[in-house]
């Protein structure tokens, strides 16, 4: 093996005009939407310097050779990343990896340094101070090139450097350094690609880390300001985007399906219509579909800007050792698993999983494989080709816990979907569809039902007025798409919701789930609800309407939850409400605020890598034919209902934690209760974590924003962030650019709740749905992707009801997933489960420019504190058996929203980002 990779870290430079992925090992500040960027501290740059606090400048002494008219020399040293790209390369088929050694070290960077001040005689900006810079040696895997300049003693405080790469090939410039000023060295951290002249002859723009709101720029740099900003929003007649652009635009989802490879894979547009509203994604460019060209021609590689693409440790971590070593499987998977349709014999079969795996046939490359397959499976055996998974934490606590009530119940609560379940609040309910189209509107959920459940407690106009009953509700969401989801072979459908009821120790009981088919082939609707029950059959009808509820569940929360945030609940919270509604924020903040904006700073973290792993989304998850629309229920319908979720549900002022609670009726306002929150259910794990986090966040945002922004009319004279918000409302979210409920900047105050949102949303709220994925799903009896047979009951034949009644356990096998859905579904929640080793987790270092201003450095270290306090909270509350909701015997304990955790699948950490 050692000799197989001997030369995978020579020097090289990819050729722009091939599309590649190469990354840098420092952690790169991504999203770059500008070429500027922070200047990080230097503690020892050369031992004269080892006490200077570098890149700080006090008020009265700035690092620039002032107080005489006497020149001075600045020597500037440049690092160049050196990365392994021709290793990637060869593994994900990129065609160019970087050149030879001697390319790179042969070619010069023309360096020119700009003051930030005007020519005080001509009112112009002073002229640039030029260099070149000459490679002068090696360190690790970093080229070091320097440049001497001769700087005038009144030349004034350098702001900013341009940098033009005169080698043939894009570079990776990591930081630049300059020694000899009177007040110490400055760094300016770059972490961007740069192309080479030939291709692009504009100089790039790189500022220092202090942060300016527009009209307090120094007019020596206003004019770059703007230029940066103005390179990056591109040309809308700009075509087909090269893999070297930094072009950020908007677009709409018209990239999912494939309709010149195959009819049957066209997909509707989704975004800018009314029957398929949804918020926009990053142009790339790509020509129209010759079949339909309302969509976009699908190809191997999906544009994303090209500072958004993975670090070097991200790329080897999610390319080479989980996402795309899922893609290298599939094809061995589906050689093995040759019957799609085939199911687990039993539930003996299932475990074995992750006992004894799946045998799988060599691959041609079967070294790779192994190298691919660690991250993502327990053990690649070199005897025996075998696919073994690791132990969901689930099924190690306990394997039967996924039958127990209790456990469903709780798992509303401190599961991974804890965004569904509402206040009861009218009675009876009632259909909001079209009776003509859909069927008599009232439930199945009858008074007496409910209160046969209940009557050990009281009755249901009690449990009404004491706000006791609680409900899960996808039946209107579903439901029109029935009758066209059952014409798709191997999966079914229902309108569904489950009631529940909150007991005097504070658990859920679970008194019904409603399933309902509407009118369809002739026959009438088709309504029933189901309740536990201790005779057999009940039993088991229960525990088959569970799997069919949960199916639901398990869509709604990939599909809305996450990728409304990226996939795996398919309706509501993680897909739509973390992953698509956030990409418009990041193109937004690169378009229009300058990496000079101490708004773009504060956001910065909170963009890394959502863009590239949106794009790859779009390329393998949530595209026709696709993981998604083969494991999940509604099939190829998958993503039209999440259009439907984003039209009916999302609202940008209840994406903010209180507001979401309160719209739900969890939560009620009071100013004396902690948090000024009252909850209905007082033991709701991800409601008392989350306002803690969220009262965190907040406060470390108002410390921001108040230290910028002393009154109201500098918001709203601030042009930069009032064509953000308006863009991110006009554009980003276009087909909700009338609704009234947007909020308006016009005070302080109302930028710390929108910013607090957006910061909620990229981290705790993308979190806490996504990171207990293979935990809680790994083990699929307990969180089913898709039901394949309808309830036994349904109009059963003789036949199909006697194949019930002698063997329930079989035909509940044949329902849950088939055997290739499980493993590919397994595969990827252990991917979006997994933390990579560069995370970088809230609170965990500070960003270079919050470290300049002290009052900023200040606030940062008081929320990291309070961070660290959350965490011992947190293993307090769980070790606290009064709180029945949070463990106990053979129970995952709550901790998907403790902020800090190792690399791996571990159930907790809050990165800031969303890139997973």
């Amino acid at each position: 093996m050692a000799t197989q990779t001997t030369d995978i870290f020579k020097t090289q430079i990819p050729r722009p005009d091939h599309a590649r992925i190469f990354f840098s090992m420092n952690k790169p500040c991504i999203p770059n939407h500008s070429p500027s960027f922070p200047i990080r501290r230097r503690l020892q740059l050369e031992k004269k310097d080892t006490n200077i606090r570098v890149g700080y400048v006090p008020n009265k002494a700035k690092a620039v050779a002032g107080g005489t008219r006497m020149s001075i020399s600045v020597r500037a040293t440049v690092t160049v990343k050196r990365t392994i790209g021709g290793f990637l390369s060869s593994l994900v088929g990129f065609s160019h990896g970087l050149n030879d050694k001697s390319d790179l070290l042969s070619k010069l960077l023309l360096i020119e340094l700009v003051s930030s001040e005007l020519d005080p005689k001509t009112g112009l900006e002073k002229k640039p101070i030029s260099g070149y810079a000459h490679q002068t040696g090696l360190k690790d895997r970093e080229v070091i090139y320097e440049s001497e300049f001769v700087i005038p003693g009144d030349y004034g405080e350098i702001g900013a450097v341009l940098v033009q790469n005169q080698h043939r090939n894009e570079i990776y410039l990591k930081h630049i350094v300059l020694n000899g000023l009177p007040n110490g060295p400055i760094e300016f951290s770059c972490g961007s690609w740069i192309e080479p002249k030939f291709d692009n002859p504009e100089k790039r723009i790189f500022f220092t880390t202090k942060s300016y709101v527009p009209s307090h720029t120094p007019g020596g740099l206003m004019s770059l300001r703007e230029k940066d900003l103005v390179s990056l929003r591109g040309n809308v007649k700009d075509k087909y985007k090269s893999s070297t652009d930094r072009i950020y635009d908007y677009d709409v989802y018209n990239d999912l399906g494939d309709p010149d490879g195959n009819p049957e894979l066209a997909r509707p547009v989704l975004g800018g219509s009314k029957k398929y509203p949804y918020p926009r994604r990053c142009r790339t460019g790509r020509p129209p579909c010759k079949t339909d060209p309302r969509s976009e021609r699908r190809s191997d590689t999906f544009y994303v800007p090209r500072d958004e693409e993975f670090s070097e440790e991200k790329e080897i971590s999610f390319v080479t050792k989980t996402a795309y070593s899922v893609h290298m499987l599939l094809p061995s998977l589906e050689a093995t698993l040759k019957d799609p349709d085939l199911g687990f014999p039993s539930f003996t079969d299932i475990t074995q999983l992750y006992k004894e795996g799946i045998p799988i046939p060599k691959l041609k490359n079967q070294a790779s494989m192994q190298i691919l397959a660690l991250r993502l499976v327990k053990a690649v055996c070199d005897a025996i080709d075998n696919l073994q998974f690791e132990t969901p934490a689930m099924l190690e606590k306990d394997k039967f816990s996924w039958l127990r009530d209790e456990e469903f119940s709780r798992q509303t609560l401190a599961g991974i979907n804890p965004y569904s379940i509402k206040l009861v609040t009218e009675w009876p309910l009632k259909s909001a569809l079209d009776p003509d189209v859909y069927g008599p509107p009232e439930s199945a959920f009858t008074e007496e039902l409910v209160e046969l459940e209940i009557k050990d407690f009281m009755t249901i106009g009690e449990a009404l007025k004491q706000k006791k009953l609680f409900i899960i509700d996808y039946h209107d969401l579903l439901l029109p798409y029935v009758s066209k989801v059952r014409q798709i072979k191997g999966t079914t459908l229902y309108g569904s919701r489950a009631l529940f009821f909150l007991t005097p120790d504070g658990t859920l009981k679970p008194i019904a789930i409603e399933l309902t088919r509407p009118p369809m082939e002739g026959k009438p609707q088709w309504k029933k609800a189901f309740t536990p029950s201790l005779e057999t059959v009940g039993l088991w009808l229960w525990r088959f309407a569970k799997a069919h509820f949960l199916a639901h569940d398990c869509g709604y929360h990939e599909l809305v939850s996450h990728w409304y945030t990226l996939l795996p609940s398919f309706f509501r919270d993680k897909a739509l409400r973390t992953h698509c509604v956030t990409e418009p924020y990041i193109i937004a903040t690169n378009r229009q605020l300058s990496v000079m904006h101490p708004i773009y700073r504060l956001l910065h973290p909170h963009c890394r890598y959502t863009m590239k792993i949106n794009a790859f989304a779009r390329q393998a998850l949530i595209n026709a034919d696709g993981i998604i629309e083969n494991s999940f229920s509604p099939g190829k319908y998958c993503m039209e209902l999440c259009s439907m979720a984003y039209d009916q549900q999302w609202r940008f002022d209840r994406e903010a934690l209180p507001a979401d609670l309160i719209n739900r009726g969890i939560a009620v306002e009071d100013p004396t209760a902690l948090h000024g929150l009252k909850l209905m259910i007082e033991d709701y794990p991800f409601a008392n974590d989350g306002l803690m986090l969220w009262d965190a966040l907040k406060q470390r945002v108002a410390d921001y924003v108040n230290y910028y922004y002393k009154d109201s009319s500098m918001v709203q004279s601030d042009t930069e962030l009032q064509a953000w918000w308006t863009e991110i409302r006009t554009k980003g979210h276009e087909d909700k650019k009338d609704e009234p409920w947007w909020p308006v900047l016009k005070a302080p105050e109302d930028l710390i709740g929108t910013i607090t949102t957006i910061v909620w949303v990229a981290s705790a709220h993308h979190s806490a749905v996504n990171f207990g994925q293979y935990a809680l799903s790994g083990y699929f009896p307990n969180r089913p992707s898709i039901a394949r047979t309808n309830m036994p009951c349904e109009d059963p034949t003789e036949e199909q009801w006697k194949r019930f009644l002698d063997n329930p356990g079989s035909e509940l096998l044949a329902c849950f997933p088939s055997q290739i859905q499980t493993t590919k579904v397994m595969a990827i929640l252990h991917v979006l489960s997994n933390h990579s080793p560069d995370e970088e987790y809230i609170g965990e270092h500070i960003e270079p420019a919050w470290a300049e201003e002290p009052v900023i450095k200040e606030a940062f270290e008081s929320f990291s504190s309070r961070l660290k306090e959350l965490e011992n909270i947190i293993d307090d509350r769980n070790a606290d058996k009064s709180l029945k909701n949070r463990g106990g015997v053979g129970v995952v304990p709550y901790e998907l929203l403790k902020p800090f955790s190792e690399a791996g699948v571990t159930g907790k950490g809050v990165p800031y980002s969303i890139f997973v």
